[in-house]
């Protein structure tokens, strides 16, 4: 086996975490595989990959030259396309997911303006508020709205969203506006526990002050507190797509706006050796002109 083919063996058992997977992918066995990134390994005279009966995982080293070999054998891909005369108009099917309202809000419209602009382009949206694998669920390029920990994934920021605090008038006529954090102790709290830390509402751009919870509602379904605070059931901290129609049609009001913490950003996240397909730079434009006609875009 050559360097080349080498190293889209490691490539595909670092993104897969396995060998098996990696060689499955590969059409080959997965001692083949095991046997390539082994050569590869004599040859750079480091190890790249730590194995154990039930994992595979990076060296510091291996994660290192991995950043660097992804966007060179993009490249080397690119290269061959261009050589080969392949058509550079997106086309194919375009897996995507996204969670749900973020996605029916803002993915799901820049996904039909490619389809109108692109006939053969074919795109699979699955919209679910939960973290999807990309390699293990074949997901070509996902949408997530936090701030991301380090990966072998390429990860683009194309937005943000405000952590917001939200009432109803009623709310508000009966039990006032609430001055500072500390006095969010004296109101209803409606509270989505993936906004919930340790059971705290942070705020400020240091996380800081923290409060303590005592949750009348908690739900691990935001449209259940979002629904309770337009009943008029107390204050609830959403992220701003989540609410903004009901804000902009005087159901739902912000509160200590001035408290606020950073916003959160939202990335694109995808395999780096995919970066340059046409179908996926398209959508990666495509979503960031999206954002920035809306005023969501990453300031």
């Amino acid at each position: 086996m050559d360097r080349l083919d080498s190293l889209r063996t490691f490539i595909a058992v670092a993104e897969h975490q396995s060998f098996a997977k990696a060689a499955r992918q590969l059409r080959m066995s997965p001692s083949a595989a095991s046997r390539a990134v082994s050569d590869l390994e004599r040859a750079l005279g480091v190890l790249l990959l730590r194995r154990s009966t039930r994992a595979v995982a990076l060296t510091p080293e291996g994660a290192a030259y991995l950043q660097r070999c992804l966007p060179a054998l993009a490249e080397l891909e690119d290269a061959a396309r261009d050589l080969r005369g392949e058509e550079t108009e997106p086309q194919g099917q375009l897996i995507v997911t996204a969670p749900v309202v973020f996605g029916r809000m803002h993915v799901l419209p820049v996904c039909l303006a490619l389809m109108r602009r692109h006939p053969r382009l074919t795109i699979r949206l699955t919209l679910l508020d939960r973290l999807v694998r990309l390699v293990e669920e074949g997901v070509d390029v996902a949408l997530r709205i936090a701030e991301l920990p380090d990966s072998a994934l390429h990860a683009v920021r194309v937005a943000e969203v405000r952590r917001v605090l939200v009432a109803s008038p009623a709310w508000i006529a009966a039990h006032g506006t609430p001055d500072s954090p500390a006095a969010l102790a004296h109101h209803a709290q409606l509270v989505f526990d993936n906004f919930a830390p340790q059971g705290e509402w942070r705020f400020g751009p240091e996380g800081r002050p923290a409060i303590r919870l005592s949750p009348r509602l908690l739900s691990n379904d935001v449209e259940a507190v979002v629904t309770a605070a337009l009943e008029g059931m107390g204050i609830a901290r959403v992220l701003s797509y989540q609410v903004e129609a009901h804000v902009a049609a005087g159901r739902l009001a912000y509160v200590l706006r001035e408290a606020e913490p950073p916003p959160v950003p939202v990335h694109l996240v995808f395999q780096a050796g995919r970066a340059r397909a046409p179908k996926l730079r398209a959508f990666v434009a495509a979503l960031r002109a999206h954002a920035q006609a809306v005023g969501i875009d990453a300031r």
